[in-house]
């Protein structure tokens, strides 16, 4: 019979080197000496009190080793991390052994503040000078993720004043039903249940007029509109993704070409981010060469984006919602494109079908002042240089004698019942179509061989840092409420990519 070797797992001391878990050429390496010898973290002196009496605290680089490596393996929770600091050997090693309680965790990250930009700058100097920074372009993208608040709070402060008046109707039905219903037998218990409903509601609505009490006005976008605001984290944003609508935090980030180095990175509460460009790139400058051209897709473009950069003297490529039906290299496109995932499509199984027709489909000469519609027929002009919009407009319109019994009126009218005749605009000396304008500018600069060749690498250097981030390092959402609070965690997401770079590229140097 055969004879195997006896297993035993009963408890033992195994003697570990500690010093040798952290082995050069690692990230955990990188951040042990990033954080013991190059990182000035004196700024961290001022919250402690405790020189002659108090108790000790744990010294803020364990605290950041811990968080920024933890943070590597896709563990966010301070509880994880916690149990982790127990468990893990390489944790052990970088924190000496010292396990934090959850709470010491929490409270570093959500105090981080300030601090954590002098950390991110001191990191991107190093990275500077190990010559990982090339300044030739930088990427601008952003990311949304979701973060701690529930979407299902969000709405304006006309919507959380009528959900209050519901709840309140509500409880005052209940209590009237109640009071109709107490002469007849009812089911035991059922007095107890109506109350614990009816004091719920009550509680709600308070909650609800106590928000609205705190927060007088409803949030403004920077053009005045009206935006949903938030009663778990008014700082917080209702987004649209492809995956369904989050409420959570754009996470930005300029990422330099030459190494894929973040070199600057924000979080804000909006989905919007052609809003956010002219304020990053304002903060982005100081790391800016006069050469340095900066990149960003189609959700960027705005006509007053481009004239701001041009007037701070910030050299741009930055795509417009027409380019790749321009670029000929794209023809036939669609039919390579995925199908859309049943689990997330929200777009339903009808597909939309196409409306009526556009002012492209008919033939305007702007020489001749003529304009013939689909069907042949030559219609009217009715209006030259009316305003639109702001914009200037040449206006048609089509005869009723060949409107009324054209075959197709229902293509062409959106009411042909009611609608005895279609009318079409032109715009002229629209921005896009201007020579001079900015925008027609940018569409020449990018269409060029040489910007379809620079903004080419717009791609291959900025989508590879977010994927690194939400998918190798699982850092797919913020624990975190408050803007400020989630720009320092943003931060220290992006800090963990940097470091990795130093780490991948012989950080630190032998001798």
């Amino acid at each position: 019979m055969a004879r195997y070797k006896t297993i035993d797992r009963n408890p033992r001391l195994i003697a570990v080197n500690l010093q040798e878990q952290l082995v050069p050429g690692t990230f955990e390496h990188a951040l042990d000496h990033l954080l013991d010898h190059e990182i000035d973290l004196s700024a961290f002196d001022a919250r402690f009190s405790n020189d002659e009496c108090g108790a000790s605290a744990y010294p803020p680089a364990v605290l950041l080793k811990i968080i920024l490596f933890s943070y590597s393996r896709g563990i966010v929770s301070s509880r994880a991390i916690e149990r982790a600091c127990r468990e893990q050997v390489t944790l052990i090693a970088l924190s000496g052994d010292s396990a934090p309680h959850f709470t010491t965790v929490a409270a570093f990250v959500s105090s981080l503040g300030d601090e954590i930009v002098r950390i991110f700058t001191q990191v991107l100097a190093i990275c500077d000078a190990q010559g990982l920074i090339g300044r030739e372009m930088f990427a601008i993208d952003g990311v949304k993720l979701p973060s701690n608040a529930s979407k299902l709070r969000s709405g304006t402060r006309k919507d959380f004043l009528r959900q209050a008046g519901k709840l309140e109707a509500a409880a005052r039905t209940m209590i009237e039903r109640h009071r109709d219903n107490d002469t007849r037998p009812t089911e035991p218990g059922l007095d107890e249940k109506a109350a614990a409903s009816i004091e719920r509601m009550h509680q709600r609505a308070s909650q609800i007029r106590r928000w609205l009490a705190d927060h007088p006005e409803d949030r403004k976008g920077p053009k005045g509109t009206i935006r949903m605001s938030n009663r778990t984290d008014n700082e917080s944003a209702k987004m649209a993704t492809a995956k369904g609508v989050i409420q959570g935090y754009t996470g930005v980030a300029a990422v330099d070409g030459s190494h894929q180095i973040i070199v600057e990175a924000q979080a804000h509460g909006t989905g919007s981010e052609a809003e956010l460009l002219v304020p990053f790139v304002k903060d982005l400058k100081p790391a800016l060469h006069k050469e340095t051209l900066i990149t960003a897709d189609a959700g960027y473009h705005s006509e007053e984006n481009l004239k701001e950069l041009e007037a701070i003297e910030v050299g741009a490529l930055i795509a417009d919602n027409q380019m790749r039906q321009r670029d000929e290299r794209l023809a036939g496109q669609e039919r390579y494109r995925d199908l859309p995932d049943p689990l997330h499509d929200k777009s339903g199984k009808q597909k939309k079908t196409r409306g009526c027709f556009r002012p492209a489909d008919f033939h305007y000469d702007p020489v001749a002042g003529t304009c013939i519609c689909p069907a042949g027929k030559q219609l009217y002009q009715n209006g030259r240089r009316c305003h639109i919009k702001g914009l200037e407009a040449v206006k048609f319109r089509g005869a009723k004698r060949d409107c009324m019994k054209c075959p197709l009126r229902k293509q062409c009218l959106r009411h042909p019942e009611t609608t005895p005749a279609r009318q079409v605009a032109f715009f002229v000396n629209k921005s896009a179509d201007n020579p001079q304008s900015v925008v027609a500018r940018m569409r020449r600069r990018i269409d060029s061989p040489e910007g379809r060749a620079l903004y080419g690498r717009r791609f291959a250097t900025v989508e590879p840092v977010f994927g690194n981030i939400r998918h190798n390092k699982r850092l797919n959402r913020f624990t975190l409420r408050g803007r400020k609070k989630v720009d320092a965690q943003w931060k220290l997401f992006c800090l963990v990519h940097n470091i990795e770079k130093l780490a991948k590229n012989g950080y630190p140097k032998a001798g």
